[in-house]
């Protein structure tokens, strides 16, 4: 083997070097990305949320039972309204609409692990169009 075909001794640790330095800016980039996406939902309180949306919240907190076969199914964020997080992370359930025949369009999207102790919850109003952050 020439001394020109051989890879130089540090191309292997430049290259370890580089890639660190990209996973890191990618990483501090989404949870910044996160941050912004957090800081421009909008706040409700969940005392001021229909009443329905405050019994789906309890039923999350104590476990169910849900009245729908969907609800606590993994929420996938495709919108991308939400904060990042890996799939699985969010789970969505039913807040039911009066006088709708079927699910309807409202919804409570809680983030965390287990589920009984969400580290955030949204509620959308909309199918998913926009979100509010609830806080108690």
């Amino acid at each position: 083997m020439s001394l020109l075909s051989r890879p130089h001794p540090w191309s292997a640790w430049r290259k370890s070097v580089l890639a660190t330095f990209l996973l890191a800016t990618v990483a501090i980039n989404a949870q910044v990305q996160a941050k912004e996406t957090l800081a421009s939902l909008e706040i409700v309180a969940l005392s001021a949320l229909p009443r329905e949306a405050q019994k789906t919240h309890q039923l999350i907190l104590t476990g169910g039972p849900f009245p729908y076969e969907k609800d606590g199914v993994v929420f996938g964020n495709r919108e991308r309204i939400l904060p990042k997080y890996p799939s699985g992370y969010y789970r969505e359930y039913t807040v039911p609409t009066p006088g709708a025949r079927n699910r309807g369009a409202r919804r409570l999207v809680c983030g965390g692990k287990p589920p009984r102790t969400p580290d955030v919850c949204y509620y959308t109003g909309d199918h998913y169009s926009s979100f509010k952050r609830v806080v108690q």
